[in-house]
């Protein structure tokens, strides 16, 4: 493996309260845990909040790092929801895990300043925000005052618009852009720069082509001293690029999330976290002739 790979793989990703993640294996695994009922992939199959729960819990004994809790979906097209309704469908199962999940790392996939106020004062410690601060600047000022692990991820727009026909005069250039921006932003706004981690969007304001390009070159965003997080599973860009429906996407999921490991990228967010562990720990087998059991 390449030595700028590997300083990718071992950059130190920080949460709430100050200590890096640490993981048992050369990667990290999200583990995906829907609150919707119109997810694009598992919105029907938790309807309960015990159902959620297990579920939840079932992930973080498969070896999740992180517990990613979302509750308004992201999904092309999808409606927004109120911050009293997020909280409603998100606050019973985050109760629940603090009390029967003690020590995991629980993340809040969230755009809005209130729900993720909110979730950190219950003790959370990742917020995952599609929006960059954007469709809720008050988010800005919660990152700043809490100091959490964040995501930041671009986006082409807000899910109702942002696979409108999508443009980009080059697209690596302007996700690069866009980071190097925002980082900027967020460091000065008080967050602390080893607090956030790289999401490229795959998937959100844009088209196939675009989403090819991201993938094939995710060096790109190396330079900028951060991890990056994929977030791929399931998701359309295999069913545009090899005709699989919804439900069949599982295995070049895998295939994919190994493949990108070896190009540098460290945490991947996944629906099935046992599978993709498997996928992942052949992957550094192969690259470095280490093997690590799992949980």
């Amino acid at each position: 493996m390449r030595e700028e790979t590997k300083n990718r793989l071992t950059a130190a990703w920080h949460i709430r309260g100050g200590r890096a993640i640490t993981t048992p294996a050369p990667f990290g695994v999200m583990g995906i845990v829907n609150l919707t009922p119109d997810s694009f992939y598992d919105g029907d199959s938790h309807a309960r909040v015990r159902d959620r729960v297990e579920h939840a819990l079932r992930l973080h004994a498969e070896g999740a790092d992180i517990l990613d809790l979302g509750a308004e979906s992201s999904r092309p097209g999808a409606v927004e929801l109120k911050p009293a309704e997020e909280l409603s469908r998100l606050l019973p199962v985050l109760f629940a895990l603090k009390r029967e999940a003690k020590g995991a790392i629980i993340s809040v996939d969230t755009y809005h300043a209130d729900t993720a106020a909110a979730a950190l004062e219950l003790g959370i410690s990742v917020i995952n925000d599609i929006s960059a601060c954007v469709f809720d600047p008050g988010l800005q000022d919660v990152l700043a005052q809490y100091k959490p692990g964040y995501v930041l991820m671009h986006s082409g727009g807000r899910p109702g618009n942002m696979q409108h026909d999508p443009y980009y005069g080059d697209v690596r250039r302007e996700v690069m852009t866009f980071f190097e921006r925002t980082l900027t932003r967020l460091v000065r706004a008080g967050l602390p720069e080893d607090r956030i981690v790289l999401d490229p969007g795959i998937g959100f304001g844009k088209t196939l082509a675009h989403n090819m390009e991201l993938l094939a070159h995710p060096e790109d965003w190396f330079s900028l001293g951060r991890p990056v997080l994929m977030a791929l599973s399931m998701k359309s860009v295999f069913g545009g690029l090899l005709g699989l429906s919804t439900a069949r996407r599982d295995v070049a999921t895998q295939v994919a999330t190994a493949l990108l490991w070896g190009r540098g990228v460290f945490w991947h967010r996944v629906h099935e976290v046992a599978e993709i562990r498997r996928s992942l720990m052949l992957s550094v087998a192969l690259h470095t002739g280490v093997t690590y059991k799992s949980p």
